[in-house]
């Protein structure tokens, strides 16, 4: 899944994804930066993301300018 950081808060590691596909909030599962190469997000920043078996955000690696269009389009 790809998508686009919504919010970020670096002090308590909270944050929400918006995804491209269904423009759904995903908050960000607390290991969600374990293993990548983020240290700090950004608002606006696209990365890919995998779901957790919670249905929160994991996994985060660099997203793609490719995929910007509309859903729908």
């Amino acid at each position: 899944m790809q998508g686009v950081i919504k919010a970020y808060d670096p002090s308590s590691g909270h944050g929400v994804i918006m995804c491209d596909t269904d423009l759904a909030d995903y908050d960000l599962a607390d290991n969600a930066l374990e293993g990548s190469l983020f240290r700090m997000l950004r608002q606006g920043q696209r990365v890919i993301f995998e779901l957790d078996d919670s249905g929160q955000a994991t996994r985060l690696s660099l997203g793609s300018e490719v995929d910007m269009a509309t859903p729908g389009e």
